[in-house]
C-alpha cells in the first residue's frame, strides 16, 4: 500500500491497534514490575534497552543519528513524556492499582484540547469533537465509579496530584514532538526519547541511592519478563507506535488512547486477577467506544470539508 502524508492506511490501523490495546496492558505490568524494582530502576532499565534497539534498528536501516538540530526536540519531548509522565504512573503505581492509574490518565485528551494551540479553532468549533470526549470522560466515570470512592482518596492525595502533573508534562511533549521533531525519523525520535528519558531515571536512581539498594540476584525470572515486555511491547512496538501517529495523524484523534486504554487494563484484572465487572462498568466500556466514534467522525468530516 502506498504512502501518503497522512501514513499508509494500513501501518495507521496497525499503529491504533498497538497503542490501544498494548498500552492499555502496560499500565497492569508496570504494576508487576514497580514490586521488584525501584522506579528510577525500572524506568532506566525499560527506556534505556528499548532506546538502544531502537537506535540500532535505525542505524541498520541507514538512518541519520547524529542532527543536532533535531536532536534536542527528541530529548526534550523524551523528557516531559517519558520521564516525567511515565515516570510518574510507574511512581503512583506502588501506591495504587494499574487500573486506578488508568482513569487518571484518561483525561489526556482534554488536556490535549486545551494545549494544542495550532488547533483550538478546529477542536473548539467541532461539536463531535466536543462530543466525543465529554462522553469518554463520562464513560471513565461510570467504568470506575466503584473504584473513585472515598475509600480510594484516603490512600493520600499525593500520587493523584502526580498523576495529573503527569498528564499535563505528557500532552505538552506528545504536542512538542509532534511540532518541533519534524527533522528527523520517527525511529530516531523514539530512540534519542527513550535513551534520554533512561538517562534522566539513571540519574535520579544514583541521586536517591535506588540502584545500591536493589539485589540483582534475588530478581526473580518473572520480573524480567514483566521488564521484556515493557520493553518490547510497551516501548519499542507501543511507544514508537505513538510517535508514529502524532507524526500523521492530529493529537486529538491520537489521545483517544487514553480512553481505551483503561477499558484494557480493566479487562485484564477481570480475566487476570479474577475483578469483578459490574453492569454500571460494563455500561462505560461501551460509552467509551461510542466518544472513540465521535473523535473519529470529527476528523473524517473536517478531512471531506477540506477535500472539498
Amino acid at each position: 500500500m502506498s504512502e501518503t502524508k497522512n501514513g499508509s492506511f494500513l501501518w495507521v490501523i496497525l499503529a491504533f491497534a498497538a497503542v490501544y490495546i498494548i498500552w492499555g496492558s502496560t499500565y497492569f505490568f508496570i504494576e508487576l514490575a514497580v514490586k521488584y524494582l525501584p522506579p528510577p530502576v525500572l524506568g532506566a532499565v525499560r527506556f534505556f534497552a528499548s532506546g538502544v534497539i531502537m537506535l540500532i534498528w535505525g542505524m541498520l536501516r541507514g538512518e541519520k543519528v547524529w542532527d543536532r538540530s533535531a536532536l534536542l526536540p527528541s530529548i526534550i519531548s523524551g523528557i516531559l513524556m517519558l520521564f516525567l509522565g511515565n515516570g510518574a504512573v510507574i511512581w503512583s503505581e506502588q501506591y495504587l492499582h494499574s487500573s486506578f492509574v488508568a482513569i487518571f490518565m484518561a483525561s489526556a485528551p482534554l488536556w490535549f484540547l486545551l494545549l494544542d494551540k495550532f488547533n483550538w479553532k478546529e477542536n473548539f468549533s467541532n461539536r463531535y469533537t466536543l462530543l466525543g470526549v465529554s462522553i469518554g470522560l463520562i464513560g471513565v466515570i461510570a467504568l470506575f465509579y466503584e473504584k473513585v470512592s472515598l475509600s480510594s482518596f484516603g490512600q493520600g492525595i499525593l500520587p493523584l496530584v502526580i498523576l495529573c502533573t503527569a498528564n499535563i508534562s505528557w500532552s505538552i511533549g506528545s504536542l512538542y514532538s509532534k511540532y518541533r521533531a519534524k527533522q528527523v525519523s520517527q525511529t530516531m525520535n523514539a530512540a534519542w526519547q527513550m535513551l534520554a528519558a533512561g538517562a534522566a531515571f539513571a540519574i535520579t536512581g544514583v541521586v536517591h541511592n535506588d540502584f545500591a539498594t536493589v539485589d540483582w540476584a534475588t530478581i526473580p525470572l518473572k520480573a524480567w519478563m514483566f521488564i521484556l515486555y515493557l520493553v518490547v511491547f510497551g516501548s519499542i512496538i507501543g511507544y514508537s507506535a505513538y510517535v508514529y501517529l502524532l507524526s500523521v495523524r492530529s493529537v486529538t484523534t491520537v489521545s483517544t488512547y487514553a480512553y481505551v486504554n483503561p477499558l484494557v487494563a480493566v479487562l485484564l484484572g477481570v480475566l487476570i486477577n479474577k475483578d469483578h465487572l459490574s453492569v454500571l462498568q460494563l455500561s462505560g466500556l461501551a460509552i467509551i467506544l461510542c466518544s472513540v466514534f465521535f473523535i473519529n467522525l470529527a476528523k473524517k468530516r473536517s478531512a471531506k470539508a477540506l477535500a472539498t
